[in-house]
Formats: structure tokens, sequence, C-alpha cells
């Protein structure tokens, strides 16, 4: 997908954009403390979701983006591996997946507000760098959520990648695909060209999932095969 000129129409429709959603997630932000006194977990699960969908809102009615998913959304216990080409796919994820548990960086448990929200919808904590103890407990956290029935987000390049750009898994993932034993789904996406960074442009954003892959696989071959199948939309 070739990056088409900004122009004066998605500029402003950026700016709007920017308005909506960074308004909205103070508003939204400022609540959590009531739903929480409201609901507990519940209501932390409900204002999160509501900011998933008041984000994909802007980014369809707002910036004109239309969004087309391929391929069958999975549910249950599963590993569900992403690219990540900007924000917009990792914001999205309550919105596009039934009630996910996500893999995320450490960081974002201790925004204010919004990190106590996140860890009680269900963030699982990355810490790079922090040794055996840390994975342990990234690992029992994952499987206490997948007992929940639900799907395990991930992103396995790590970080935000360019459009194009196909870098290796980070190891970690294939230790923590053999160490929870699920299949994974992996799921391709084009969001980079349109999406990434503060201009946005009009077009179409494509999730694409692949086939299931099973479970047991040796290292390489689901590090190989991951790779391959969330790649599938750079063009």
């Amino acid at each position: 997908m070739n990056k088409t000129p900004l122009g004066i129409g998605n500029a402003l429709r950026s700016i709007a954009f920017c308005l909506h959603f960074y308004v909205w997630s103070v508003v939204m932000g400022l609540t959590i403390p009531l739903f929480i006194w409201l609901g507990g977990r519940e209501g932390a699960i409900w204002i999160c979701t509501r900011w998933s969908n008041m984000h994909r809102w802007g980014v369809v009615h707002i910036l004109g983006i239309k969004i087309v998913i391929e391929g069958e959304v999975p549910s249950g216990p599963v590993f569900v591996a992403l690219k990540h080409e900007s924000m917009f796919e990792a914001i999205d994820l309550p919105t596009l997946l039934p009630f996910p548990a996500v893999f995320a960086k450490v960081e974002l448990l201790r925004l204010p507000m919004w990190g106590k929200a996140a860890g009680l919808y269900g963030l699982v904590p990355v810490e790079r760098d922090q040794g055996a103890k840390a994975l342990r407990a990234m690992v029992s956290a994952a499987r206490n959520l997948s007992q929940e029935n639900r799907p395990l987000a991930i992103f396995p390049e790590g970080t935000r990648v360019r459009h194009g750009t196909q870098p290796a898994p980070q190891a970690g993932f294939a230790g923590l695909y053999k160490m929870i034993g699920l299949p994974v789904v992996p799921v391709a996406v084009n969001s980079g060209p349109l999406l990434h960074g503060f201009w946005k442009r009009r077009g179409t954003v494509t999730y694409r999932f692949g086939e299931v892959i099973p479970a047991g696989l040796p290292r390489e071959e689901i590090e190989a095969r991951v790779k391959v199948a969330i790649n599938a939309l750079n063009d």
C-alpha cells in the first residue's frame, strides 16, 4: 500500500480525531474510579471496552477509514499473534476480539486511572529484561486468563514496525507458545500507511486472520509460519 499525500481534508480529519480521542479518553479516565466502585472488575471491563469502541468509531466516522476483516475471528483460549504497525490495532483489540487478554508493556499498568482499569480488564504485563521471575509471573497470568475462555492477544515482533518491514518474532513469543501450549491464529494488518503517526489518511485497513497453527511445533517452525502469515499484507 503506497502512502498517499496528506492533503487538507486528511489534516483536518486528523486534528478532529485527535480531539475526539484524547478528550474522551480523559473524560472516561476520570470516571474509572466510579465504575470500579460500582461494578468492580465488571465496571473496569465495561469502561475499557467502551474506550476501544469509541476509538474505532472515530477511526471510521471521523477519519473515514474502512475496516475490512478477512477470515474467521477466533474465540476461546488461543494465541492471536498480530502484526503491529500503529497504535490502532493495540487500542482496537477489545473491539476486534471477544474479550481478549492482551500482552502489553508493564508501563501501561502504571498509568493514572487507566492502569488500574487495564489490570482488571486483563492485561498481561510484559517486563523486558527482568529475568525468569517476571517470565514465570507472565506465564501464570496468561494461563489464568486463558482458563476464562479468552483469547491471548500478542504482538510477536514486540513493538510497532514500519509497513513493509519484516523483523523476526521476539524470542519470548516462542517461549510463551511452548510453555502455555495453545494454538496460534496469526493476523496480518496494514494500518501503518494510514494510521502511523499523528497525521492520518483515508483508505482501508484490513485484518487478515490466517489459518490456525497447532500447538507443540518446534521453535523454528512456529516463528517461520507466524512471520509469513502476519506479513501477508506487506505490499
